[in-house]
């Protein structure tokens, strides 16, 4: 789920069990140690902070017209995002682990949601909303500029899907998400994929042919 590297070191300290490295807690510290400022009595503070739920595959977590005041972060599974237009899905994003999701609409402005988001797989999540936002960052302070960065990360490369949409062919935007996002070849059914890439899936399908038979 996260990157595995053995040469991982995880910061020593007394009076603390690590989690089994099977459990969502594991991962967790495990996605944490990529943070250097921080010391595994902080990582357990945090750990013990979060607000875990699992949902089912299928689950819609926000729907269009409903004000949203939860933001996600995903610790396992995927989750879609899309809109409904003319009855018809056009999805916009998958969003997977390590990736965090803030409907900005409802959290900051408390207008109704545009979107829909649904679990495309079991997932696992920490939910939180502002106040909870705020009373965890009053707690660890400096994860601040931390939040900040993964938050700007993740709208760079929303930007950047969008201007691929706009300017790449849809051959080429498949040939983009084989070599930045290969995994949602396996995860996502075909006709979301599509619609993610914005052809059908009859076209989907005959892009991938051609591909593999070249």
């Amino acid at each position: 789920m996260y990157n595995d590297s053995p040469s991982t070191q995880l910061p020593s300290t007394s009076g603390f069990t690590m989690p089994h490295p099977d459990s969502v807690e594991y991962e967790i510290i495990h996605y944490l140690t990529q943070f250097k400022t921080l010391s595994l009595e902080e990582m357990k503070g945090i750990l013990d902070s979060l607000n875990l739920q699992t949902f089912k595959k299928g689950t819609v977590l926000l729907r269009e017209g409903q004000i949203a005041n939860l933001c996600y972060f995903i610790l396992k599974g995927c989750i879609r995002q899309y809109y409904l237009v003319d009855g018809v899905e056009k999805t916009t994003q998958f969003f997977t682990e390590g990736a965090p999701i803030t409907p900005y609409e409802g959290t900051h402005k408390r207008t109704a949601s545009r979107y829909y988001l649904a679990c495309v797989e079991d997932s696992v999540v920490s939910v939180g909303n502002p106040e909870r936002e705020a009373a965890f960052f009053e707690q660890f302070p400096h994860l601040k500029d931390l939040a900040r960065v993964v938050t700007e990360e993740e709208l760079g490369k929303s930007q950047e899907n969008l201007s691929s949409f706009i300017i790449h062919s849809p051959e080429e935007r498949y040939r983009n998400l084989l070599e930045t996002r290969p995994d949602l070849l396996d995860r996502v059914p075909q006709y979301q994929l599509a619609s993610y890439l914005g052809v059908t899936p009859e076209s989907l399908s005959r892009i991938r042919k051609r591909i593999t038979g070249k």
